[in-house]
């Protein structure tokens, strides 16, 4: 379906997301990673130059906006093609309508913004691609879902892709504050305010409308106030089962925690379906998973990282319910893994180093040299190339700064692979003091775990 920017006639109705989208790119809330002074979406504003991308992030948090804010940037006909409803005569009559705008008196540009993308199949996607080639349009998709997997390689190699984040909680909490500016909800409980916020979960869309919906509840009984327990009335059940801005939210996260860290299965599973039943959003709970893996199995089980990642994107593919019972078995493999946190303790000990340490320069033989000048300066001399030692292994060659005394970060536990993690780098570390040369990996000149 091909759609030009809609014109509401006057007195027409206008839903509230539609009311406070953004007009100018500094009204933007939120994407500040791309679209602040300096980041790569605001310089191609910038530039006056527009040029194909992807927004891939997840619903709400403002790809249809950015689309639109382009078009005015560059004073081009915004035309929007969905891939859910429309199809190859839709991408027809956009190249048309682009072609009209090119040959004609103006010689307008054209933005043509696919919503949901990855909808369209390979043949639907092909369809783009001498038109954005020829430059007779700027192509602009939107996706929830990763464009590597879903939107066609030729294609993508000719778009640049933006990763757009879910909104915080300061971002959500501004758009509440701008909807009270606009007069659209009566005066509202800081209470009342994070529920909302929580329960909008990243998602500006779904709480304009929430925020929308109140508002009509609200002037319908004559409240001169949304409070926090007429909210949950409202809102019903569901939310007062998963109070997800409260504190039975983060006690339920936090028990299903450290029941994956005690390795009681049966815990951790209980914890997850908990959640889930209660509402909690089953792509938060895959990324609580991938943290659990690097920071509670780490290199003891190198494969729960994987695992963590193949159930999210599993989860991606089906959906509930389906798609939930590859987080229940990354759940249980996680709790029955071996478990480590000295990943997680060797890269916090590792900040806290950089954090209070000066800049210490690059050792002159692990330098860089790419350029005649800078091998003559005595960049990259004494190089030893690992590969071409016995076993791989430069026994005796430092890698940290010249000054800088051996820091033991890293110092891996007894259980699971970390045992033979363990038992290398004493190895390692009883060659290099053979050769007189640094330590490795924490361990003392004895190979004993400093």
């Amino acid at each position: 379906m091909t759609t030009a920017t809609p014109t509401p006639s006057p007195g027409q109705h206008q839903p509230l997301a539609e009311r406070l989208r953004p007009h100018t790119l500094g009204a933007v809330v939120g994407q500040q990673h791309v679209l602040g002074p300096g980041m790569p979406l605001r310089l191609a504003f910038e530039s006056g130059r527009p040029h194909s991308c992807i927004l891939w992030g997840p619903p709400g948090v403002g790809k249809t906006t950015i689309a639109r804010l382009m078009a005015d940037a560059f004073d081009a006909q915004f035309i929007s093609i969905s891939a859910v409803l429309g199809g190859v005569k839709d991408i027809r009559a956009a190249v048309e309508c682009a072609e009209a705008a090119r040959d004609g008196l103006m010689q307008q540009r054209t933005i043509v913004f696919v919503d949901e993308v990855h909808r369209f199949n390979k043949s639907q996607q092909d369809a783009f691609l001498p038109h954005v080639e020829s430059g007779l349009f700027t192509f602009i998709g939107a996706t929830t879902e990763n464009p590597s997997f879903e939107v066609n390689s030729a294609l993508l190699s000719r778009a640049t892709v933006y990763v757009l984040q879910p909104l915080s909680a300061q971002d959500l909490q501004q758009i509440v504050a701008l909807a009270q500016a606009q007069h659209a909800l009566p005066a509202i409980e800081d209470a009342a305010v994070e529920r909302l916020v929580a329960y909008a979960d990243g998602d500006a869309r779904r709480l304009l409308n929430t925020l929308e919906t109140l508002a009509m509840a609200a002037a319908g009984q004559r409240l001169a106030e949304i409070t926090d327990a007429w909210l949950l009335k409202v809102l019903g059940e569901r939310l007062r089962r998963y109070d997800k801005g409260g504190e039975q939210f983060y006690d339920t996260i936090s028990a299903l925690h450290k029941s994956v860290r005690g390795s009681d299965p049966d815990a951790a599973l209980y914890w997850l379906v908990r959640m889930l039943d209660g509402g909690a959003d089953p792509r938060y709970m895959a990324r609580r998973l991938v943290r659990m893996a690097t920071e509670d199995v780490g290199l003891a089980d190198p494969r729960a990282l994987r695992l963590a990642l193949d159930a999210s994107e599993v989860y991606e593919r089906l959906g509930s319910p389906e798609g939930e019972l590859a987080l229940a078995e990354c759940v249980l493999y996680l709790a029955v893994a071996p478990k480590s946190n000295a990943v997680y303790e060797a890269y916090k000990a590792a900040r806290a180093w950089v954090e209070r340490d000066g800049t210490r320069p690059v050792p002159m033989h692990l330098r860089n040299a790419p350029t005649a000048l800078l091998k003559t300066l005595g960049a990259g001399r004494g190089y030893r190339y690992a590969h071409d030692e016995q076993d791989g292994f430069a026994a005796g060659e430092r890698y940290l700064p010249e000054d800088m005394p051996e820091p033991g970060f890293y110092l891996p536990v007894e259980r699971g692979l970390e045992i033979r993690i363990a038992q290398k780098l004493r190895e390692l570390r009883a060659r290099n003091a053979a050769a007189g040369g640094a330590g490795a990996g924490g361990l003392d000149a004895g190979g004993a775990l400093a």
